[in-house]
């Protein structure tokens, strides 16, 4: 029984998306001195279309087994390899990180009021509408 439904579940995959890419660009801002560095991004959709790609087939006694998946990147986290913003290397353009970040933290914040939503719909439920 799913007492909650995929709601809950759908809000919890993005906030853990959403404090990925925060770490991200904290790593980032925390280089932006750092030689040689190369700026790190996290892209939902690239992750999702590897996912869909990188099923390995193996072989099967029975067609309802299911195909194995393997994936090669680690939490959606991609590093700009070809890229540099200046001199000496560095790939992390200050701006674009800010608006990042400014544009997550909005993200984040929506789902954490759906989810108090949520929450506050099931609180008044339990308590009988009082």
């Amino acid at each position: 029984m799913n007492l909650f439904g995929n709601t809950i579940t759908s809000l919890e995959s993005g906030l853990n998306y959403s404090t990925t890419k925060g770490q991200v660009i904290s790593q980032n801002v925390a280089n932006v001195d750092t030689p040689n560095y190369k700026a790190k991004s996290v892209n939902f959709k690239d992750v999702f279309e590897n996912a869909k790609s990188s099923t390995m087939h193996a072989y099967k006694t029975n067609s309802k087994h299911f195909d194995f998946k393997a994936s090669n990147q680690q939490l959606g986290v991609y590093e700009h390899s070809n890229f540099r913003n200046r001199h000496d290397g560095n790939g992390v353009d200050m701006d674009k990180e800010q608006a990042d970040l400014a544009t997550n933290q909005i993200y984040y914040n929506a789902l954490v009021d759906r989810l108090n939503g949520k929450f506050s719909t099931l609180q008044n439920v339990i308590k009988g509408g009082r």
